[in-house]
């Protein structure tokens, strides 16, 4: 079981009892400097600097104990943030509809990174429309996904809403 799953099912159960959603653990095995970056959130409030703080400390007590991480790491605790990152198959059925670039460990047909519409997900396989061509990717094949926002179009509402909040 690689190091970041373990992480997945030691502290699950204690952000569960915190009120929080695991959204996830990456473990970034840098021989100088060992990163635990813990994703969490809270529906429907998101989260906060004070509940980072919160998770932090608890997650951080806990690993002292169990050690699951060998010698010294850097823990972080973050919400997910609008580049949510993507797990399982269960968070792309989540934002179905949504665009999402996701990084392939095995390539497919020449190309490891792809970006397009999430069409369908299962715990297996996750659909996306690239290019107006829908491509099959294998969860357990995937390095990296996260959703991946039109970023322009959405500051651009921001700036509607507040210029609508202020007349």
């Amino acid at each position: 079981m690689a190091i970041s799953d373990r992480l997945q099912a030691l502290l699950e159960p204690i952000i569960d009892d915190l009120g929080y959603e695991l959204v996830g653990v990456e473990y970034l095995p840098n021989p100088k400097n060992r990163v635990v970056r813990v994703f969490i959130d809270h529906e429907p409030d998101g989260i906060g600097v004070e509940d980072c703080e919160r998770v932090s400390r608890e997650v951080s007590a806990l690993m002292d104990v169990e050690e699951p991480v060998p010698g010294q790491y850097t823990l972080e605790v973050s919400s997910p943030g609008v580049e949510r990152p993507l797990f399982t198959g269960a968070h792309f059925a989540r934002f179905v509809g949504e665009t999402a670039s996701v990084q392939m460990a095995v390539p497919i047909d020449n190309r490891r990174r792809f970006k397009g519409v999430i069409v369908a997900a299962d715990d297996r396989t996750v659909t996306l429309e690239v290019d107006g061509q829908a491509v099959e990717l294998a969860v357990a094949d995937m390095v990296r996904a996260h959703l991946a926002p039109d970023l322009e179009a959405l500051f651009a509402a921001r700036h509607e809403d507040n210029r609508a909040d202020m007349s």
